[in-house]
């Protein structure tokens, strides 16, 4: 792959690996899982279904794919490495460490954050993803003390020499956080935040900017309600995160959208959509037109949804009167 980054692709950050401008967000592949009786899922899915998506996402020129060892415990990985057959030296790979999980019973059952940990877990992705590296390994404790975050630098750094890994970063939406982290380590080369139209997130992003980063965006579709599909009378299901929403997501609450985030997706609903987008693509285009390091990784489990986000990369980023108009609208 070159470096010379254009519309339809970006450059993560100071690793210069360079991957598609949208990527594919593999947490809903994974199926039900649950912590307890807290589902931490997207609720049953199809497998063929997605692989047929992740083998669609490479014929649209999306290359990108993000997932994480405790979706669906373990099995989110398992699929990707099917959908990805063959086809392994075309792609970049990020996953992501520090929860512990059974396979067997779908249960996560904690959280590892210790350098031993650390090691077993990626030789385990490695295996369940049939590869013998991975492009970005994340650590997956959102709030995870920064000491402990620190602690794992010198690790991962190992895991680069050796070949099992190309860079790292941390899913965090702490900014002093990520620039700790980010600065400790040369291969630390991006972090993943939540951001949307609906979820502003300039303080992570500024510290990509300053640091050479790339700003992975989860969330980017607001858990679904920028893809116009809910109403105040959607209902989700038991096995899905959204049905029975933890306290860290507030779009949803009861098993239903709330309310007052309907109200801002109605509010920017037209601007989104002009132009000839859908709204979920134009909420993908105000992610590309806030900086030219942001990648959003919309979750994705059918070949529909794949190919509405892939429709976005020919779009490219909001323009600047149109971003500028988002942010009048929601009072920002």
């Amino acid at each position: 792959m070159t470096t010379t980054q254009t519309t339809r692709t970006r450059i993560l950050g100071r690793s210069g690996i360079q991957v598609s401008a949208l990527g594919m967000g593999c947490w809903a592949i994974g199926g039900p899982f649950y912590a307890g009786s807290q589902p931490l899922g997207w609720g049953e899915v199809d497998d063929e279904e997605s692989v047929r998506a992740i083998r669609r996402a490479l014929e649209l020129g999306v290359t990108f794919f993000d997932t994480a060892d405790v979706y669906g415990a373990g099995h989110s990985e398992r699929v990707l490495a099917r959908g990805l057959s063959g086809r392994r030296d075309e792609v970049v790979i990020a996953t992501k460490f520090g929860n512990l999980f059974d396979e067997a019973s779908r249960q996560n059952i904690g959280v590892d954050s210790t350098p031993e940990h650390l090691r077993r877990a990626v030789r385990a992705s490695l295996s369940r993803l049939d590869t013998d590296r991975i492009d970005l390994y994340q650590l997956h404790i959102n709030d995870l003390p920064t000491a402990q975050a620190l602690d794992l630098v010198p690790v991962l750094e190992e895991l680069v020499t050796e070949g099992l890994i190309r860079a790292y970063g941390w899913s965090t939406d702490f900014p002093e956080r990520a620039s700790a982290f980010a600065g400790a380590g040369g291969h630390a080369t991006a972090i993943q935040h939540d951001f949307s139209v609906l979820h502003d997130s300039p303080g992570v992003l500024g510290v990509c900017e300053q640091l050479d980063l790339a700003s992975i965006n989860r969330g980017p579709l607001a858990m679904g309600l920028l893809t116009g599909k809910y109403t105040v009378d959607s209902r989700l299901g038991a096995d899905d995160v959204r049905g029975i929403a933890p306290d860290w997501m507030d779009f949803y609450r009861d098993g239903r959208p709330a309310p007052e985030w309907l109200d801002r997706v109605a509010a920017v609903r037209e601007i989104l959509r002009s132009g000839g987008r859908t709204l979920a693509q134009g909420a993908l285009g105000w992610l590309w037109a806030r900086s030219r390091r942001t990648v959003p990784i919309p979750g994705i489990r059918t070949v529909a949804q794949l190919e509405e986000n892939a429709g976005a990369i020919a779009h490219g980023p909001l323009p600047a009167d149109q971003l500028a108009e988002v942010e009048r609208l929601l009072g920002r």
